[in-house]
């Protein structure tokens, strides 16, 4: 559904559907010239006269609906500065989808670069991950964002079995408690 905010998104939408459907012919080939040899050119002809229409339709449709590049820019920017990892989400979505955001400023002509990118993502990973990103700042050599991904990834699982162990161990000990609070009441009864 196309809003006052989403135009991009909707004409990518629009387009992809359009190919699909094999109807986005006037964005690949010439008007034909005016043939009447046969019902197949005129139905082409016809096809290209709608599909024609459509496209200065939508043209009109982005001249009403053409974002600045410094909004754009913008929202992006506050998005990637407020963006925190919340622990519970695929962690290597997670620096995709900011290094998507990175991109897409690439293509508004503010590009960031990737050691930059790399440190906005460490900053946004919550506190669990203070060893990690510490362990990184005393290192001498620079990660790229494959390697981050990488180390994020097996951080992730270190800090989900330790998690599984620290449960575990605090119900053996809740366990041992119990039985010794049993026993002690036991002893207490046979006095």
């Amino acid at each position: 559904m196309l809003n006052g905010t989403n135009f991009k998104a909707w004409k990518e939408n629009i387009m992809i559907v359009l190919s699909y459907m094999d109807l986005d012919i006037a964005l690949r080939e010439d008007c034909p010239i005016d043939s009447h040899e046969d019902k197949r050119d005129m139905d082409k002809g016809t096809l290209f006269e709608k599909a024609t229409i459509a496209i200065i339709f939508l043209e009109e449709l982005e001249k009403k609906f053409t974002e600045s590049d410094k909004v754009e820019t913008s929202m992006i920017l506050a998005k990637l500065i407020s963006i925190k990892y919340k622990g519970k989400e695929n962690i290597q979505e997670y620096i995709l989808e900011i290094s998507h955001l990175a991109s897409k400023l690439k293509l508004l002509k503010l590009e960031l670069s990737e050691d930059l990118v790399i440190h906005l993502i460490l900053i946004s990973l919550t506190t669990p991950f203070s060893q990690f990103k510490m362990n990184y700042n005393c290192r001498r050599d620079k990660w790229s964002l494959d390697e981050l991904i990488s180390h994020c990834v097996q951080e992730k699982k270190r800090l989900k079995q330790d998690r599984h162990e620290s449960a575990h161990l605090t119900m053996t000990s809740k366990n041992k408690i119990k039985k010794s609070l049993w026993a002690m009441k036991l002893q207490v009864d046979h006095h």
